[in-house]
């Protein structure tokens, strides 16, 4: 016997997605396995303000020196493969099916983007999120070399604020974000930020033109 379609699946859409965050909300999956999903907004929202991004010494000196070479959106499955992989901080991942697709649907619409940081052939580090007006929706990051996720978001800043966004949303604040500069606002302070943002046009690609000059 079929299953029957189940109607909230079918309303998942990248369309759905984009209500979600101009809403103030985002979705996860209680693990890889789960097809469904989940709708949360946090009380209290983790940012990382874009003149408040907090680089160490030890950082500053391996942002100049590092032999890796950072890409945007040229393999957002690689990005999703190593944000799903276990780590210290989590046994099990949110990214599921559905996520994949949907994301991926975004992706192709140029809404969501990747910040990918190479060592050769090899993916050592990333992050992707979803741009929508000047927010950008930090989803997850990894790395698989020391300091490679950090070198992500270094320049992951740099192309925001080179492109005129006005809010980098985390979600939720971890040690590791809180120790990069990172923090905490009330739900409602982090909506009066957000209709902020999306009344502005951020330019995602700025950064490159500057640089090609």
């Amino acid at each position: 016997m079929s299953k029957k379609p189940d109607p909230f699946e079918i309303d998942l859409t990248p369309e759905l997605i984009i209500r979600a965050y101009q809403a103030g909300i985002f979705p996860m999956a209680e693990d890889a396995e789960s097809p469904d999903l989940f709708w949360v907004s946090p009380e209290m929202r983790g940012i990382i303000p874009l003149d408040g991004f907090k680089i160490s010494r030890s950082l500053r000196k391996t942002l100049k020196h590092h032999p890796f070479q950072v890409k945007v959106d040229t393999n957002l499955d690689a990005i999703f493969d190593g944000c799903a992989e276990p780590a210290p901080e989590r046994e099990t991942t949110w990214i599921n099916s559905t996520i994949r697709r949907l994301y991926g649907q975004l992706y192709q619409r140029g809404l969501v983007h990747t910040v990918e940081v190479w060592d050769g052939a090899e993916l050592v580090g990333g992050l992707y999120g979803l741009s929508l007006g000047a927010a950008f929706f930090g989803e997850s990051m990894f790395h698989r070399r020391t300091d490679a996720s950090k070198i992500a978001l270094a320049h992951l800043v740099e192309r925001l604020n080179a492109g005129g966004y006005r809010l980098l949303d985390t979600q939720f604040l971890t040690p590791h974000l809180q120790s990069l500069g990172g923090i905490e606002i009330p739900r409602e302070i982090y909506e009066l930020r957000l209709a902020d943002a999306l009344s502005h046009a951020g330019d995602f690609y700025a950064w490159d033109r500057a640089q090609a000059h």
